[in-house]
């Protein structure tokens, strides 16, 4: 069996890494994509590669080592990367929100708004946002004491399991840790809600059917992703202490932190006529026809 996971968990890297590849090449060669949607697009494949390699190839070795041991640096440098690109992801997912927001409900006043100097300024804050963040929980729980039990039942350092093999049960800690989960999901999940609402409610009033169908097939694939994201987050992280089954931890843990990835390049390439041009272009499927 171990094997055989080895196998299909390889091959769902290797696929993820190749469609956000893809993704992330086609913005920087096709010049119909240096626009800001696409540069958030192409910054948030990238942070998937990054997101998902913090994980899976120390999984694919565990598959094939006796020993599965992992020294305490190395465990919470795995968590503080892994959620620190899980936070950084949900920023991106704000970000792109809100160019949504203004490219469709503020459209004359999109190019005068969304200026190079603010694009800029919201890629080094979707990358840097979650990596200042995340170093206050990382710090609150690896100074709990651990004297005791060193087995995670987990595939990842995650922090729930972490904080069952303290010594002690410091619940001022769960309460710190489940308020910064609460305040990070709800706030940026309410923010992305709120903007596609008023993207909707634009649409709906849109004179043009054209318009209206590129609006909502855009939103559509956003929210998608979004429901992906969160939806399976909020279970397990809002109430770290609610006792979740072990198997059903492993599984929604390992729903956002593999499938996800390998689902987000799927929907984003193939509800966007531009991207699926591109890719097209690079993959040398597309050839255009020049007349002398």
């Amino acid at each position: 069996m171990r094997l055989l996971y080895f196998g299909l968990f390889s091959v769902v890297y290797i696929l993820t890494l190749m469609g956000n590849t893809a993704i992330v090449y086609a913005v920087l060669w096709d010049r119909c994509l240096h626009t800001p949607m696409y540069i958030f697009l192409g910054n948030f494949s990238l942070l998937e590669i990054c997101y998902v390699t913090t994980t899976v190839p120390n999984m694919l070795a565990n598959f094939l080592s006796t020993s599965k041991s992992i020294s305490f640096v190395s465990c919470f440098t795995q968590f503080y990367f892994f959620f620190s690109f899980g936070c950084d992801e949900g920023f991106f997912l704000c970000i792109m929100a809100f160019d949504r927001y203004l490219a469709i409900c503020r459209p004359l006043h999109y190019p005068r708004i969304m200026t190079k100097q603010l694009y800029t300024g919201l890629v080094i804050f979707g990358w840097s946002g979650g990596l200042i963040l995340f170093l206050i929980p990382v710090v609150l729980i690896s100074q709990l004491p651990f004297c005791g039990p060193n087995t995670i039942n987990h595939f990842l350092c995650d922090p729930v399991p972490l904080m069952t093999l303290s010594c002690s049960e410091d619940t001022i800690t769960q309460l710190l840790y489940s308020t910064f989960n609460v305040i990070f999901m709800i706030g940026t999940f309410l923010f992305i809600l709120c903007s596609y609402a008023l993207v909707i409610l634009t649409a709906l009033w849109m004179p043009s059917r054209a318009g209206k169908h590129k609006a909502f097939s855009t939103c559509a694939s956003h929210l998608a992703v979004v429901v992906l994201f969160y939806g399976s987050i909020m279970v397990m992280y809002i109430c770290p202490g609610s006792g979740h089954p072990v198997k059903i931890q492993k599984f929604i843990t390992l729903f956002y932190s593999v499938i996800t990835p390998l689902c987000h390049p799927l929907i984003y390439s193939l509800r966007n006529k531009e991207m699926k041009t591109a890719l097209r272009k690079i993959f040398g499927t597309e050839h255009g026809v020049h007349k002398m």
